[in-house]
Parts: structure tokens; sequence; C-alpha cells
């Protein structure tokens, strides 16, 4: 009796010092824990753009090729593109819809992104800017009473040269004030000169960016194209919404 006693009572022994180590190992573990400072979760950048051709695509071209595609590829967003070719602030272009409706059934129904980039203003060209200049306020003024965290930017009116007609300039210029009236950032690549010289004439970049139906950027085109937003979202400093 008094042998298995003393078993007992070592067996106890041995099991209360494991469980002491056990204890101490767990409690070393956990102030290690509370001294290491905790990993904050890295957050990839939700961007809706909308707009016309040079955003979503032309006819038959994909719109992984686009420079708001190529933009996004650049900065590591996570991209949802809106808008439809021929459309703009009024223009509704063969679907019948412009940005305000296209806005309202592609993009309005999900969930606020961390920036919104309306491009456009090339098709609204046969008509008057001061309308146009309304339409662009209306749909910024539409955005943000949808989604007054997310941030918006405002590109103007994009051409296949470096010598765009009196109206689409008027338009330009509509826009600005537009954007200037609400408070958003505005980009301008007509006055940026994204695109210079005549592609006909060989001049400027244009050979090289526009394809030959004197518009919509080639594929060089489109990167360049990202690569001058993306200099001028890092001046914004919106590569990070």
């Amino acid at each position: 009796m008094r042998r298995r006693a003393l078993r007992c009572l070592a067996a106890a022994g041995v099991l209360l010092a494991l469980t002491a180590c056990g204890g101490s190992e767990r409690r070393a573990r956990a102030e290690s824990s509370a001294r290491t400072p905790k990993r904050q979760a890295s957050h990839t950048p939700v961007v809706m753009f909308l707009g016309d051709s040079y955003t979503t695509g032309k006819l038959g071209q994909q719109p992984e090729q686009t420079y708001a595609a190529e933009t996004a590829r650049l900065l590591g967003w996570q991209v949802i593109l809106g808008g439809y070719r021929q459309t703009g602030f009024i223009a509704k272009g063969q679907i019948g819809k412009d940005f305000a409706q296209l806005f309202t059934d592609q993009l309005a129904w999900r969930p606020a992104p961390d920036l919104v980039i309306i491009s456009g203003g090339h098709n609204d060209r046969r008509r008057p800017a001061q309308d146009v200049g309304a339409a662009a306020r209306g749909l910024l003024d539409t955005v943000r009473q949808r989604w007054s965290t997310s941030r918006l930017l405002l590109i103007g009116p994009m051409w296949g040269g470096g010598d765009p007609p009196q109206e689409v300039l008027e338009i330009r210029d509509a826009m600005a004030a537009a954007a200037q009236e609400t408070k958003v950032p505005f980009i301008d690549p007509l006055q940026e000169e994204w695109i210079t010289g005549d592609r006909k004439k060989g001049t400027g970049n244009a050979p090289q960016y526009i394809l030959s139906d004197g518009t919509h950027p080639t594929v060089a085109g489109a990167r360049h194209i990202a690569e001058c937003l993306v200099a001028d979202l890092k001046k914004l400093k919106l590569t990070k919404p």
C-alpha cells in the first residue's frame, strides 16, 4: 500500500510539473503575442470607371485592352468598368443611354467603391458645351449622393491627335467648370497633350498610339494613356484611394 501511494504521489508530481510547464508556455506565448504588433490587413482599392469607348473598348475590342484596365494593372486596383461606346454625358449612342443611365444600370447598385473615375465628352461634341457641363455636374452630384464616402475624379475629353476642334475644347472647359463647382479633381488630357501630332501626317506620337480610325488608341497607346493617368493620380494622391 505504501509503495502504491508513493507511486501515485510521484505520478501526481510529474503531472503537476507538466501542467505547470504547459501553463508557463501558454502564458509566455500570450505575453509574446501581446508584445508583437498586429499586422494591418492590406486593402486592395476598388475603383469604378465610367466612360465611352476609350474606357470600355471600341467595337471588337476587349475591355482588358483599354487604358482603364491598364491603369488598374499598374496600380494593383480591383477595377469595374462601366459605360459603353458612343455614349457621353448627353450622347446616348446605339443603346439609348447616357452616362447617368449607365451609372444607374451598371454601377449604382454595387457596394461603394473607393474611387469613381468618370471620363468622357468626346461623343458630346455635337451638343452645346453648357448642356454637357450641366449634365456632368448633375452626374457628379448623383454619384456623391449615392456614395458619400467614395472619392471622385473627372477626366476631360480625349482626342486622337494634337489638334482637337473648338467644340471639343469648349466641352473640356465646361467639364472643368463642373468639376470645380463640385470640388472634384479634374484631369485634362488635351492640355497635357497625352496625344500629339497627326497620324495621317506621321507627326507627333499619334502614329504610334492611335489606330487607323484616327480616334482610338493602339495597345501601346492605351498603355501610354494609362501611364499619363498614373502620373496625374500620383500628383493628386489618388493611387491608393
